[in-house]
Formats: structure tokens, C-alpha cells, sequence
């Protein structure tokens, strides 16, 4: 979570620092500062909330410097309050910005008391100041010190390090979240994503475990924890600036919403180029996916139903086993595994850490060959995996994942089927199906989209409700469970899902005039079996939102609401019936006045447990 960007120029630096946070806004909005080293001083300013407050303190206090570090914080350590907001600064001497948890900050806390330290703030970060303050003044080296300082902390880092009397240097190290340096001519930079610095650069490193750098207006050296120097590619980002811009929305969930069909021709487009052959899935996996008898898919949140969709699609294309877990209790039980099982990590930003870890837990069991579905190169987990599929969703800055949610499904839908050829079991017509499956699915999502303005005449049916169930089965059971997290997340109504023949095993009970249910219809072989479910719903009092197939039987009632998507497109239906539950909860956030692009208590990436 969190977002931090740094500059040494020989210009204001301030513009891009403001300009930066702005653009990593998305990963934490509690509270915003920024450092910069003013003559000599370091001069900081600091606000509870958004990026806005921050800009507008800092310019009424004619913030300026040619060197400084800045920070959008989501909350971990402490409260949302003044105080505990970033940067933090030891004895006015040193400056320092952090994202992640340091796993031994009370224990550091009270060694560092003991030597005289005072705190002011609840974080874990202030830890990392005063430590860097105390090695400094041994060191008199701030790189050295900073190096000294991340070696006694336990856990996730990625810093940011000034000192008032160092105005020629920037220091940073990374461990656990990500960390990139822009490169330009005669001035550089640190982010957490290439986005907050592209105005200025599109030339990055981006940083490895252990990781530390120290850097100047016109050098950047990197070293491990033994201060043995690397060497780090130089990266050309491919992310547009118009990409992070708003253009005609008034939102980005909603832009985001409506970029799915390019989203997913982009992605598509080496699957039909190329059919369904293992080369989509890095030059290794020619040789590696024969060997695969099974697969373990790994993810939090939307991504996890992503995955949980792909078990349907998996077992019965390909004809092999695989397991959905949740990344972040996978990590932590006694997990058995197969090393012919090939574990695939599903992530948006491939930082999630949750997900990292359960990857490395899951290498240390045995498992051999891990597959990564990321949106963002060079990111932790693909570089931490044998092979990789690169979704082309293209930037997704809005916290409730949509397009990234759609183009994961195809990224996984395209290993179902090159599994099935590796192992036997697609023949060539078969694939014929579903490359002209996936060719005709951008249209189908289209048509979906315009369905638009009938949704948004749900939404304030479903403004003044406090509850909401979701029932879908088979394939759509994950769509059902998407639909109620997408909702919860932006509009804060309290929503689950269920598989809807559990309905009689306990949740009718909720069902009442008060409860709208959504119901997810295909035209599919489970079709007779909703409607029976349906009528369960409209048996209690409950008032039924139906989105059905065009070509299904189904009318508007008493306490029946209808909308129909496109025809039904098969097996790909659940990329077509993902479309208007995203609407949905976005046209009721609308209805109730909540932020839809930042709701509370959430960030995009979540790099913390």
C-alpha cells in the first residue's frame, strides 16, 4: 500500500513530488507529506487526507527544494492523524519515507528509547528514522547508515532516505514492496510505480530484494546488503500519460469499465495470432508444461475469483486437477504439495504480497514451476516465476478491479486450452471454437456496456437497501461472488454470494422484502435449476434482479426485474455477465454519494499482510 516518489534535480523538485502522489494516490489517501531539503534545513509539510490538502499547504508555505522525498499513506501502523503521516524526521537531521511493516518495530522502538530517542507517531516507520539518525551520526555516511539501519529490521521496506547536511543525495533500499529509480538527464528519481514519475522520465531500474541505491543528480549506484555492487536493466516504460488521465469519465472505475472491450482485444490479440501454444506463456513453457499434471492457483480478492473461475475451465478442457486457494492463508497452514503440480499466481500489480509469499512458500514445499498472470512487466511476482502471462489491460487506477479482472479470465482461459492440447484433449477444431470464441467476445462485452442506462435505473432501488445477496452456479458462481465484493467495496453495502442451490441450506432465512437478490441466468445447462431457485426468493418476499441470456425465457414480474445481456456466448459467458454487475455497483456508489475510485479503508496494491 502506500505510495512514495523522490527527486534530486537541479530545479523545484516540489511540482513533481505534488504531481507524483497524485498519480499514486490509488495505493493509499489517508494522509500525504513531503521533505525537501531547503537550504540548511529540511523543511516538511504534512496533511490528513488527500494529495489536495498537502499541495495546498505546501504552496502556501512557498515549499521549494532541489532535493526531496514525498509519501500518500494507507494507514497500518497508527491512526489517520498528522502525526503518524509520512515523512518522518529524526532530531530535524534526517528524512524518511517507507512503505510496508516492519515486523520488529517494538522492539527496535525500545532500544532506540533507551538511547534517547523521543517518538512522536504511532508508525513503525519513525523506527527507521531515528535507527538511520543513529547510525549517521557513527557513519557520517548516510549510505553506509542507511545500510546499517535496514539490516536490523524484520520485515517489508521500501524507503526513502535525505539528510539536511547530504544535499547532493538520495538513498534507497527495497525489501518486500516495490521500488523503481527514473533516470533522467541531470536529475533522478525513486517511485513506487512508474506512474508517478512519467512527466518527468520513461527510463527506469527497478529495484531487487535487498536492494540498495544511493543517488545523485547524474549517478546511480546499486549495491546488495553486503555492499557488493549490481547491475539492474535499464527499462523503457510503454505507460502513456493520456492512459492516467480521465478524458470523458467522471471516474476511473467507470473509464476502466469501458476500456474492457480494447482491454481484452489487446490481450487476445497473441492467442489469435498465434492459437493456443505454450509460447504465450514465456520460451520455457514449451518444455515445462508437459511435465504438469495438476495446477495451484494463488490470489487475493478479485483476482481469487478469477481463479476460481479457471478451475471450471481447467478441469474440464484440460482434464487435470487444480486448486484455488487463498494466497494469504495458504501461506500460513501445512500445505502438501506435488511438485508436478504447477503453481499459478494471479495479480494485477504483481506486488501483491500476500501472493509473493505464498509463491516462495509454495517453492519451498517442492512446487518446481510457477506460472504468473500479472498486468504490470518487471513486477515482483513475474520475475519471481518460471513462466508469465502478461494481461494488456493497461493501466488501472480505480481500487475495485474490473478490467484487469476480465483480461485475467482470458489469460487463464488460454491456459486451460493450451493444457488441453499439451495433454491431448483439444483437437484442432475444438480450438477452431474457441479462437472464434475469444474473437467475438470484445463485441459481446460491447454490447453488454450499452446495456448501461437500464442498470442504471437499479441503482436506486438498491441506494436506500443496507443488504444484498448475489446468487450465480457453476461457471457464474465466482461472477455472483465478484458482483457482491464490487458492491461492498464502493458502495458499502453489506453483500454476499452464494451458490444459488445453497439457498435453501441456510441463507433463505435472510431473504425478506428488504434483501434485493441479483441473480446471474445464463442460458446454460443450470438454467432450469436458477429459475427453481428464483422461485425460493419470490416464495419469501424477496424482489429478484435478474440479468438473463437474450436468449432465455425469462419476464419482468411483480417483485421481477429483468435485464437481458447478449445472447449466450458459452463457455465465455462469465467475461460477458462480469459487465453489468460492475455497472451496477458502480451506478449505486453513484446513488449513495460514496467515493467510487477510493473507498475508505482500501487501497490498489496491496503490499502489506
Amino acid at each position: 500500500m502506500c505510495g512514495i516518489v523522490g527527486a534530486i534535480a537541479a530545479r523545484n523538485v516540489v511540482p513533481v513530488l505534488v504531481d507524483g502522489l497524485k498519480r499514486l494516490e490509488y495505493r493509499g489517501y489517508d494522509s500525504a507529506g513531503i521533505a525537501v531539503l531547503s537550504g540548511d534545513a529540511i523543511r516538511r509539510v504534512r496533511r490528513v487526507g488527500r494529495v489536495a490538502e498537502m499541495e495546498n499547504a505546501a504552496a502556501a508555505e512557498s515549499l521549494e527544494g532541489f532535493l526531496g522525498i514525498g509519501h500518500t499513506r494507507w494507514a497500518t501502523h497508527g491512526g489517520v492523524t498528522e502525526p503518524n503521516a509520512h515523512p518522518h524526521v529524526s532530531h530535524g537531521q534526517v528524512a524518511v519515507v517507507h512503505n510496508g511493516i516492519i515486523e520488529n518495530h517494538e522492539e527496535q522502538r525500545e532500544r532506540l528509547k533507551a538511547l534517547g530517542y523521543v517518538f512522536e507517531s504511532q508508525t513503525d516507520t519513525e523506527v527507521i528514522a531515528h535507527l538511520v539518525h543513529y547510525y549517521y551520526q557513527n557513519h557520517k555516511d548516510l549510505f553506509a547508515a542507511t545500510r546499517a539501519a535496514v539490516r536490523e529490521l524484520t520485515g517489508a521496506y521500501a524507503i526513502g532516505v535525505i539528510a539536511v547536511d547530504r544535499p547532493d543525495e538520495l538513498i534507497t533500499a527495497r525489501m518486500g514492496c516495490p521500488l523503481l529509480i527514473g533516470l533522467g538527464e541531470g536529475e533522478n528519481f525513486i517511485a513506487s510505480d512508474v506512474s508517478a514519475i512519467l512527466s518527468a522520465t520513461r527510463r527506469v531500474v527497478f529495484l531487487e530484494e535487498g536492494d540498495l541505491a544511493r543517488i545523485t543528480r547524474d549517478e546511480v549506484r546499486i549495491v546488495d546488503l553486503n555492499d557488493a555492487p549490481v547491475e539492474r536493466k535499464i527499462h523503457l516504460s510503454d505507460v502513456s500519460l493520456a492512459s492516467l488521465e480521465l478524458g470523458p469519465y467522471s471516474h476511473f472505475m467507470q473509464k476502466e469499465i469501458h476500456e474492457q472491450p480494447k482491454a481484452l482485444s489487446d490481450t487476445i490479440e497473441a492467442v489469435l495470432d498465434n492459437g493456443f501454444v505454450p509460447a504465450l506463456f514465456g520460451e520455457k513453457a514449451e518444455a515445462l508444461l508437459p511435465g504438469v499434471e495438476g495446477i495451484k492457483i494463488l490470489a487475493c480478492g478479485t483476482s481469487y475469483y478469477a481463479g476460481l473461475t479457471a478451475k471450471y475451465w481447467i478441469e474440464s478442457i484440460a482434464g487435470i486437477q487444480c486448486d484455488v486457494e487463498i494466497a494469504s492463508e495458504y501461506r500460513y497452514r501445512d500445505a502438501w504439495a506435488d511438485p508436478r503440480h504447477m503453481v499459478v499466481t494471479i495479480s494485477q500489480s504483481g506486488e501483491t504480497l500476500d501472493t509473493m509469499e505464498a509463491l516462495k512458500y509454495a517453492k519451498h514445499l517442492g512446487h518446481t514451476v510457477a506460472l504468473s498472470i500479472c498486468n504490470v512487466r518487471e513486477s515482483a511476482i513475474p520475475r519471481a516465476s518460471e513462466l508469465v502471462f502478461y494481461t494488456r489491460a493497461g493501466a488501472e487506477i480505480g481500487v475495485a478491479s474490473t478490467k484487469a479482472f476480465s483480461t485475467q479470465l482470458v489469460a487463464l482461459f488460454a491456459l486451460a486450452v493450451t493444457m488441453g492440447k499439451v495433454k491431448g484433449r483439444v483437437t484442432a477444431e475444438q480450438e477452431a471454437g474457441y479462437l472464434d470464441a475469444l474473437r467475438h467476445l470484445p463485441g459481446s462485452v460491447q454490447h453488454a456496456l450499452n446495456l448501461e442506462p437500464q442498470i442504471r435505473a437499479w441503482a436506486d432501488l438498491f441506494a436506500a437497501k443496507n443488504d444484498a445477496l448475489f446468487l450465480g452456479r457453476g461457471l457464474h458462481y465466482p461472477i455472483a461472488l465478484e458482483g457482491a465484493l464490487k458492491l461492498k467495496e464502493i458502495s458499502y453495502i453489506h453483500a454476499e454470494a452464494y451458490p444459488a442451490g445453497e439457498l435453501k441450506h441456510g441463507p433463505l432465512a435472510l431473504v425478506d422484502e428488504n434483501m434485493p437478490v441479483v441473480v446471474i441466468a445464463p442460458n446454460d445447462s443450470l438454467l432450469e435449476k436458477v429459475k427453481s431457485n428464483m422461485q425460493e426468493v419470490r416464495a419469501r418476499g424477496g424482489e429478484l434482479f435478474v440479468f438473463a441470456d437474450l436468449d432465455s425465457h425469462f419476464s419482468e414480474s411483480e417483485g421481477v426485474h429483468v435485464i437481458r445481456t447478449p445472447r449466450h456466448v458459452g463457455i465465455l459467458s462469465p467475461m460477458v455477465h462480469v459487465i453489468p454487475v460492475q455497472i451496477l455497483a458502480y451506478h449505486v456508489a453513484l446513488a449513495r454519494g460514496t467515493d467510487v475510485d477510493k473507498p475508505r479503508n482500501l487501497a490498489k496494491s496491496v503490499t502489506v499482510e
